[in-house]
């Protein structure tokens, strides 16, 4: 197995409050890596970092054996959009559209043709069990519903990376590891690599491998296994 995407010795501070102070981590194409941590730990500002959100202040981001971190924000936003997938704590649906209209929406943003774009989103609703729910807005979804919504606009474009930030945060306990089982299962399914961000120990066992950030660093191993 090859590392797809590896931070080396990363910090990060917003104004003078350090986040990240040195922080490593590797993984493997395929591989879902849960990221833990204590509120305020730097868990997110690492993925932030990963996903090319946020530039570090020192250090390196690589993917897929390139810099990511001294592309220019036209280039990092083109990789957002076209190789990465999106899932957030609140789903973070955009209100004025409908749910399908919402899951299209990575590929409309890539130039694919909308008739061709809803279709793929469509596909999405029956595997997820959202079967009717296509016109729906936000605000007519329980939180479960939005969330597996989330879910599939962030893997409907096969991205090659998907971030997971607090994915289930918002959810009850069964709801949330509905999410979970649908999250690994479709993953799984297209080979997409998750990197997911959660303090709670029974969602990261959804995870391959674990990793913990204390005071901004990644304190547990970094192992890749062969």
């Amino acid at each position: 197995m090859s590392v797809v995407i590896e931070a080396r010795d990363v910090t990060f501070a917003f104004g003078q409050t350090p986040a990240l102070r040195g922080a490593s981590v590797a993984v493997e194409a395929g591989e879902i890596l849960a990221i833990m941590g204590p509120s305020g730990s730097g868990k997110s500002t690492l993925l932030h970092c990963l996903a090319g959100i946020l530039v570090p202040d020192s250090g390196e981001i690589s993917f897929a054996g390139a810099r990511l971190d001294t592309l220019a924000e036209t280039q990092r936003s083109s990789l957002r959009r076209d190789r990465f997938g999106f899932v957030f704590q609140f789903g973070q649906l955009v209100p004025e559209l409908t749910a399908v209209e919402n899951v299209a929406l990575p590929l409309l943003l890539s130039g694919v043709r909308r008739t061709s774009a809803l279709e793929r989103a469509k596909a999405w609703f029956a595997r997820l069990g959202l079967d009717g729910l296509e016109e729906r807005r936000s605000g007519e979804l329980s939180g479960g519903q939005a969330q597996r919504v989330a879910l599939a606009r962030g893997l409907v474009a096969e991205p090659q990376l998907l971030f997971a930030d607090e994915p289930t945060g918002a959810l009850d306990s069964l709801t949330g590891e509905q999410v979970m089982d649908l999250l690994v299962s479709a993953a799984r399914e297209q080979g997409t690599t998750v990197i997911l961000v959660t303090h709670e120990a029974r969602i990261a066992a959804y995870a391959d491998r674990e990793v913990m950030v204390r005071d901004g660093r990644v304190n547990a191993p970094d192992r890749i296994v062969s």
